[in-house]
């Protein structure tokens, strides 16, 4: 995609836009085949450790709860069920992804997903001056600042 064609706004940017907060849309090309964090910021020119990835888990105990995760990392599911009130967790199946959160696997948003969760941010986020997160279709991120991301979404740090 180049430069000058128009960039759709997801629901993702209108909501940051009626926020007041500020982010850039990034496009990159999108390969069906490989849908990993590490393509996209291969796409993006960007190291792996800024472009995070939205899992969705759900708990024993306290249901639905999303993670945002550096794309070079796995999600602990120890540590992440203990972050969120719950005694064990498992990533949620694909089936269930766009029924619980509006996104499909690859535009994932931690932003406007259908309803509201619990979510937990990566701590290292707070490392850089902006991370990419996908802004709800596959081939756009948003590039946001990680302090603005973590207030919008009202995210709980996810521990080193």
């Amino acid at each position: 995609m180049s430069e000058k064609q128009h960039i759709q706004k997801t629901n993702a940017a209108r909501l940051l836009d009626a926020a007041g907060i500020r982010y850039e849309l990034i496009p990159y090309e999108v390969d069906e085949n490989n849908l990993a964090a590490d393509h996209v910021a291969e796409q993006l020119g960007e190291p792996i450790e800024t472009v995070f990835k939205t899992l969705v888990l759900r708990g024993d105990r306290n249901g639905l709860f999303v993670c945002v995760m550096p794309g070079d990392m796995e999600v602990d599911l120890k540590v992440a069920a203990k972050i969120s009130g719950n005694k064990s967790c498992a990533m949620i199946h694909m089936k269930e992804l766009l029924p619980e959160t509006g996104y499909i696997r690859g535009g994932c948003s931690p932003i406007g997903m259908k309803k509201p969760l619990p979510t937990f941010i990566f701590e290292s986020a707070l490392l850089y001056d902006h991370i990419y997160v996908s802004a709800g279709i596959r081939g756009l991120q948003i590039k946001i600042n990680p302090d603005d991301l973590i207030r919008f979404v009202g995210a709980g740090i996810y521990p080193i």
